[in-house]
């Protein structure tokens, strides 16, 4: 069997990828950065980086599959252009590289935010949506990389889109932002929340969902790998069941973190380092993410747990890594 490269495996959903790949016992490959830590996984290492269209080219050379989850993953960056660099040429890098190899398949990881939601009701993958409409550096530039997959398909190359929603679990090291909901609830250091919502999903359900998207999704198509669609305040209340605390009952005015993204945000450009709240992120909450994932139900099959099954995992896994 040849070799399934996995970009993004020291990630978290990468991470899950790899792990439902070695489960279903497929020799994986990972293309990892210098010093990156992939954990207890049992793959073989190939360095590289997205950027670099040689090392791609060995990192693909001899592969049948290549799920490409890796990408620049923040809300704020000094130079936004790092992340179109990585994400948008880095996508194009790699899919053609792949192309070159005559990979069979490529599946390649977008994100909800790339799905058109109407005002008030529930995006879904034919729902329409545009570049203007995308928040931020990393939303742009995950919009347009999500372009490349979809022109090199058009092309005739067998690339299938997923755009997993908030992915909850163990492993979160960086954290995500929703594992950061997570830490910051167990620290008590969310005294207030705004009014805004989400759709949250099992981390190890997205990880099966690519396979399923490998296995029988439509070159070209996009899935929405997602399951529950929630507001903050659920997400809270959920966490206070599982730990015990309390959760905040104080609802910020979305002018109020405004103002704390916009100062937050603006000082983290005079020091360099990252803002606590990033003001992209406080835009992006203004709109409720609420999404279905009845496309990928009905077209691969996908059927993902109770989100409350991985917040507890979530928790736990956060508690274990606080006190090691």
């Amino acid at each position: 069997m040849k070799p399934v490269l996995v970009t993004g495996a020291s990630g978290f959903l990468g991470w899950h990828v790899a792990r439902v790949l070695l489960e279903r016992s497929y020799t994986v490959r990972a293309l990892v950065r210098p010093g990156s830590r992939i954990g207890e996984l049992d793959v073989e290492r190939v360095t590289g980086d997205l950027r670099d269209a040689a090392s791609l080219q060995r990192a693909v050379a001899g592969c049948g599959l290549v799920f490409h989850v890796a990408a620049d993953y923040r809300l704020w960056a000094k130079d936004p252009s790092e992340l179109y660099r990585s994400n948008v040429e880095g996508t194009r890098n790699l899919l053609a590289a792949a192309r070159s190899a005559a990979v069979d398949r490529v599946i390649y990881t977008s994100t909800v935010g790339c799905i058109g939601v109407p005002p008030g009701g529930i995006g879904d993958e034919a729902a329409p949506v545009s570049l203007h409409q995308m928040t931020g550096a990393y939303k742009r530039s995950k919009f347009q990389a999500e372009q490349v997959a979809l022109e090199f398909a058009r092309g005739g190359f067998p690339v299938v889109i997923v755009n997993p929603t908030a992915p909850v679990g163990d492993h979160d090291v960086k954290p995500t932002p929703t594992g950061k909901i997570v830490v910051d609830f167990l620290n008590g250091d969310m005294p207030a929340f705004i009014d805004t919502g989400l759709n949250v999903v099992d981390v190890r359900d997205t990880a099966l969902g690519h396979l399923l998207a490998c296995e029988r999704g439509k070159p070209g198509e996009r899935y929405i790998l997602g399951s529950e669609n929630l507001t903050l305040a659920q997400i809270l209340e959920k966490l206070a069941e599982i730990t015990g605390r309390k959760a905040p009952r104080i609802r910020l005015p979305y002018a109020v973190a405004w103002c704390a993204g916009a100062f937050s945000t603006a000082w983290a450009g005079v020091t360099g380092t990252p803002p606590r709240v990033p003001l992209d992120a406080v835009r992006m909450a203004r709109k409720k993410m609420w999404v279905t994932h009845e496309k990928a139900r009905r077209e691969l099959g996908f059927h993902p747990g109770p989100a409350d099954i991985a917040w507890a995992k979530a928790v736990e896994w956060f508690r274990l890594a606080a006190t090691a």
